[in-house]
């Protein structure tokens, strides 16, 4: 775990775009209908003209802190890797009431799913402006657990203008929560115009939170858990790892090559 004065300093530091405090976390409401804050502001003023970046979006139950400590675990990964463009972060509100109660899970997901689905319109925006500033950078999506609710929403939002398609270059899932049919044919097709080169999925069947997830019937078919279901489009394919837990660390260990 990252010391408060180290966290404190990092967070001064790492390049993010949030809409915390966009989204009630009680009911998923909306709160403020801005389209998302950027920190800091110089840094994302640098990346006008880079060759790629990498956006990596987290999942349920991560406070601005713990979304900081995912960010800064995909960067050393990726860097690990040979990765050599920035990785910056997606911070939303995804700590929503209870999710650490048993009790209170199934609401506290629901909720979650609320405001991913609605993030998708702010990362959308973030994605076009962005482009429209530095037309040449390509932009790839990763997205663990919930995050996979926020990138398939943001595609959603980003096609409804024909001229964004190919406008993302990659994305990958670490564990996504989206439903298994999201990538089929019938599904998919919007993906498929919208994704430049590929959609990877890291999936796992030994994934403990998806595997309950599943058996109790609070995500359907979640595509991290078993992969795909049926034909799916020729930009997706997955691979299955072997985590030794849902958090995004251990799905991070168990890449391989990136991108």
């Amino acid at each position: 775990m990252l010391s408060l004065e180290i966290a404190c300093k990092l967070k001064k530091i790492f390049p993010r775009i949030s809409t915390r405090g966009f989204y009630d976390l009680d009911s998923g409401a909306t709160l403020q209908n801005e389209s998302y804050n950027v920190y800091p502001k110089r840094m994302f003023d640098a990346l006008v003209g880079t060759k790629e970046i990498t956006i990596m979006i987290h999942g349920l139950r991560n406070n601005a802190a713990g979304a900081l400590t995912k960010f800064i675990t995909a960067r050393r990964r990726l860097s690990a890797l040979g990765y050599r463009y920035p990785v910056i972060g997606y911070s939303y509100d995804s700590n929503t009431v209870g999710a650490q109660y048993i009790s209170y899970a199934l609401h506290a997901l629901h909720i979650g799913v609320i405001i991913a689905n609605k993030n998708g319109r702010n990362l959308a925006k973030f994605i076009d402006d962005f482009k429209h500033r530095s037309p040449e950078t390509k932009i790839r999506l990763v997205g663990h657990s919930l995050g996979a609710h926020v990138i398939m929403s943001t595609i959603k939002n980003l096609a409804r203008n024909r001229k964004n398609k190919g406008i993302i270059e990659a994305v990958y899932f670490f564990g996504g929560s989206i439903p298994s049919n999201s990538l089929n044919m019938k599904n998919g097709s919007i993906a498929q115009k919208v994704v430049a080169r590929k959609i990877r999925n890291y999936y796992s069947p030994y994934d403990d939170v998806l595997r309950l997830a599943d058996y109790w019937n609070w995500v359907d078919k979640p595509i991290g858990y078993r992969g795909a279901d049926g034909k799916t489009i020729s930009k997706y394919s997955q691979t299955m790892v072997k985590p030794k837990n849902h958090r995004f660390v251990s799905y991070a260990s168990a890449l391989r090559a990136f991108p």
